[in-house]
């Protein structure tokens, strides 16, 4: 470096450097914020409830401190309007008060005219000042806005409708509630609105309060009052004197109703399904000295669907009171058994008038089994229930099925024996008579419960039998010595009586003064259904031959018997 610079470059330094000592330290302190205090403010709120009141919430970060002193001023602009020297700390155990602190209620604030230090209703800034165990402060200036304005409180009420009046008329007060105080004023010439809710109809009314408060709105049409119907009164200011929004609801359900006298009769006591049953009846006012009522509806039903839904119509009496309804039974309506007329109206009142009718179910026969026997018995099986249901209704009753028989299978039927279906899981039957075979059936006449049903036609056949020139003998027999019957066994078939070959035939014998028959020889026809049998014989008596049938031919009548004397 050359010598001659040195001196130079060593004062520019120094120079510099002390400028710059000079300048930096003097900067630095006048920009250091102050170190902020442990203390800390929320925001203060008023109390809705009570607008003399409010709540603030105060901490401090002070280790193993805490928060020993809430004070508060109430005050326009620089004019201080109330002190409070204490707030009271909320209430550990509830999550909205914890760590807040209040103003107590016997200090709340009130009106000068109240007694208080408030000049008049409106809006004032509250600062708060808190101090902690360990000594620390802090205030905070504009901690809230106290809302010192009325708060508006509605009564709503809805009136009764009435047969001559179908309408509400909302009616009620509106005050407002003072702060401090807690007094009740007169909110005058305001307007409330009063409007439906929800799908009830109608547009929305309006209704300016007295002097008094006191208002009352113009007519709401009400046609079906119940818990359906809905209004909604409402009230919203935001001025210097009173701020917020008040709404009540009610229900319109209470009528007063006009109490009539109906009669009513039903033109049958028990209908099929598909068939008309007509009601009639008249409506007359007792207040009206018996008077007939025109134009009035009422419901006429038959039975209810399910949940209780009526199953009928709406009609309107004429000008002499009377009414008619011409309803079709439908079998299987849940409770369909009555028919009943029923006000539909809420505003007209009557007793409800009805009665019993038989409306049968459809009923169906499903055949199980049957048979026709070679004795000529034909017997048949099945299951007796509702035609759309699997199972049995409940009947209080047995039904009863009889059993038909027909030359044809389509005219001329005749009932050959009845049976019982009884009400149990499967109502089943068993139903027997005798018979030579032809085409049967199975029926069910129309009960309360079930209409008339019948079973699929079916037809049962086994070809006849005879035993054809019978003759026992010798005649007289020696005792001990055989007798020989002989005879011819024959079937009707292709519509003449032809031989019955190499079919199984027995021999019988009646001794005499008995009754009872004892077989005593077998043996089968011959090819041309010749018959021979033979058994020896002991005492007097009678002979015959008989066939026992087979899975299509019918047992032989019994034929007449041979008498041969023994000697």
């Amino acid at each position: 470096m050359r010598a001659d610079l040195r001196p130079r470059l060593s004062l520019v330094a120094a120079l510099t450097a002390a400028a710059l000592s000079a300048a930096a330290l003097p900067a630095l302190a006048e920009e250091a914020p102050a170190a902020p205090g442990p203390i800390g403010i929320g925001t203060a709120v008023t109390d809705d409830g009570q607008r003399g009141t409010f709540k603030v919430a105060a901490w401090t970060d002070a280790p193993q401190a805490k928060v020993t002193q809430v004070s508060a001023r109430i005050r326009q602009g620089d004019t201080v309007l109330a002190e409070i020297p204490a707030l009271a700390p909320g209430n550990t155990w509830d999550p909205y008060l914890a760590g807040r602190f209040l103003v107590p209620a016997e200090a709340a604030l009130k009106l000068t005219e109240d007694g208080g230090t408030i000049p008049a209703l409106g809006t004032y800034a509250i600062d708060v000042t808190a101090t902690d165990s360990l000594g620390n402060t802090s205030t905070r200036t504009g901690a809230g806005t106290l809302d010192f304005r009325l708060r508006p409180q509605l009564t709503f009420g809805v009136g009764t409708p009435a047969w001559d009046d179908r309408n509400a008329h909302p009616q009620g007060t509106l005050v407002g509630i003072q702060p401090g105080s807690g007094d009740a004023v007169p909110l005058s010439g305001r307007t409330v609105t009063v409007e439906p809710v929800g799908s009830t109809p109608g547009s929305p009314t309006t209704a300016v309060t007295d002097e008094t408060g006191a208002y009352v709105g113009g007519p709401l049409a009400v046609a079906t009052p119940g818990w359906g119907t809905q209004l909604k009164a409402v009230f919203s200011e935001d001025s210097a004197e009173v701020h917020g929004s008040d709404e009540q609801y009610r229900y319109v359900t209470d009528v007063k109703p006009r109490t009539v006298t109906v009669t009513a009769a039903a033109d049958k006591k028990r209908a099929l399904s598909g068939e008309t049953v007509t009601v009639s009846g008249r409506m007359t006012d007792p207040g009206a000295a018996g008077a007939p009522l025109a134009d009035q509806p009422v419901l006429v039903s038959l039975g209810s669907y399910n949940y209780g839904t009526p199953y009928g119509k709406t009609v309107y009496t004429d000008a002499d009171g009377r009414f008619s309804a011409r309803l079709v039974a439908a079998a299987g309506v849940q409770y369909g058994e009555y028919w009943r007329v029923s006000s539909v109206d809420p505003y007209l009142n009557f007793a409800e008038r009805g009665g019993a009718i038989a409306v049968p179910w459809e009923s169906r026969i499903d055949l199980v089994g049957g048979g026709l026997t070679a004795d000529s018995k034909v017997w048949v099986t099945g299951v007796f229930r509702p035609r759309y249901s699997v199972y049995s209704r409940s009947t209080s009753t047995t039904q009863y099925v009889q059993l038909e028989q027909s030359a044809d299978g389509k005219t001329g039927w005749r009932k050959l024996s009845a049976a019982t279906a009884s009400a149990d899981y499967w109502t089943t039957f068993y139903a027997g008579a005798t018979s030579n075979g032809g085409y049967f059936r199975v029926r069910h006449l129309t009960t309360d419960e079930y209409a008339e049903s019948v079973s699929r036609v079916f037809r049962l056949v086994r070809t006849p039998t005879r035993i054809a020139g019978m003759n026992a003998g010798p005649e007289p027999v020696a005792k001990g010595a055989y007798v020989t019957a002989t005879g011819t066994l024959q079937h009707y078939t292709g519509g003449a009586w032809r031989v019955y070959g190499y079919a199984p035939v027995a021999l019988q014998f009646q001794a005499k003064g008995t009754t009872t028959w004892r077989q005593v020889a077998t043996g089968r026809t011959g090819a041309h259904g010749e018959i021979s049998l033979k058994a020896k014989a002991s005492v007097d008596g009678s002979w015959r031959i008989r066939y026992w049938g087979d899975s299509t031919h019918f047992h032989s009548p019994a034929p007449w018997a041979d008498y041969v004397d023994v000697r």
